[in-house]
């Protein structure tokens, strides 16, 4: 059901699928199976641990298994710079990847103009947002505010291109966050 979240946040802006999703910390599939599963398009699977890209590599070779991932082993940090994914991905989902700053610089650039950033949130609606505009701006992103379907989620759209400096060295996000 919380993976079917994202679905619905993609869906409150667009009717049909995105041609191209990408998740970042794809770990054990969620949401990103669930989501291959319900549009049938073309998904990127991003993580950085062996282990867990060898469990996704494992079910997606079952005979009932959805079609259309590609698996890419990697720090997100570096896997965004790869020219190939610069810029191609018309939805980034985020399920307990990491705090606000470390998520949006990780995905603002595997974004196309226009493609939105959903990100699971804490289960506490009264807590003031975590997502600071300006820093937000710095990367190409605006918040478009906290949505609930069952679970949290903040949606994001980019709205303009990120800059050659982002996403910092692996490590540096997490370590001197922009905000």
């Amino acid at each position: 059901m919380h993976a079917e979240g994202f679905s619905r946040c993609w869906e409150d802006h667009a009717s049909a699928p995105p041609k191209v999703f990408l998740d970042l910390g794809s770990g054990g599939g969620l949401p990103g199976l669930v989501l291959l599963e319900h549009w049938a398009t073309k998904a990127i699977l991003v993580d950085s641990m062996k282990k867990r890209m060898r469990l996704l590599d494992e079910v997606l070779t079952w005979s009932d298994a959805p079609t259309g991932a590609q698996l890419i082993l990697g720090r997100a940090e570096e896997v965004a710079r790869e020219p190939r994914l610069t810029g191609v991905a018309d939805l980034v989902t985020a399920r307990s990847f990491g705090p606000p700053a470390v998520t949006a610089e990780c995905a603002a650039r595997f974004l196309k103009i226009g493609g939105f950033l959903v990100v699971s949130e804490p289960p506490d609606d009264q807590v003031p947002s975590r997502w600071n505009s300006d820093a937000l701006a710095t990367l190409g992103l605006e918040a478009r505010g906290r949505v609930r379907h069952g679970a949290a989620f903040q949606v994001l759209i980019k709205s303009k291109p990120t800059p050659r400096r982002f996403p910092r060295e692996v490590g540096v996000p997490g370590k001197a966050p922009l905000f």
